[in-house]
């Protein structure tokens, strides 16, 4: 079994996961806009979200990172997908079981038809498998491609 490891001079994993910390939190806002425009036909685009937000989304792409330097090659791209999302979804459930203990869950899917404990709805399936997809074959593959370079070094 051979995982490929990031090359040296790339992000540190502190700083990749930061990066998808960043990403997650600003997609969560803008899908919220987006669906209180499509529900309410407010042009505000009030985008909501919770700094724990921060941490979720930076440590479930980071999961997904090391699983797709795992699976890129050994399973398809679709596979690959519905094996994010079942991990998001797995992930979602179990940091909004635990912050409900502390009654500091910030979301509810109870009016939902598809929730499961008002923590996770299967009626964001497909947002999910997408953003999967967006995740992994843009925002991760670009950021395994930065790279800090010091005054004086050659690209």
């Amino acid at each position: 079994m051979v995982v490929k490891k990031p090359k040296s001079g790339c992000l540190s994993g502190l700083h990749r996961w930061y990066i998808y910390a960043i990403h997650g939190l600003l997609c969560e806002v803008m899908f919220t806009a987006t669906c209180d425009l499509v529900t309410s036909n407010c042009w505000k685009l009030r985008g909501v979200s919770s700094i724990w937000a921060i941490f979720i989304y930076g440590t479930a792409i980071f999961v997904i990172e090391k699983m797709s330097l795992y699976l890129e090659g050994k399973c398809h791209l679709l596979w690959r997908c519905l094996l994010y999302t079942l991990w998001t979804y797995t992930w979602e459930f179990s940091t909004g079981f635990l912050l409900r203990m502390f009654s500091s869950c910030p979301w509810d899917y109870s009016h939902f038809s598809g929730n499961l404990k008002g923590l996770i709805t299967l009626e964001y399936a497909v947002p999910w498998y997408f953003g999967c997809m967006i995740a992994e074959q843009v925002v991760i593959k670009n950021t395994l491609r930065l790279q800090i370079i010091q005054d004086g070094q050659k690209n």
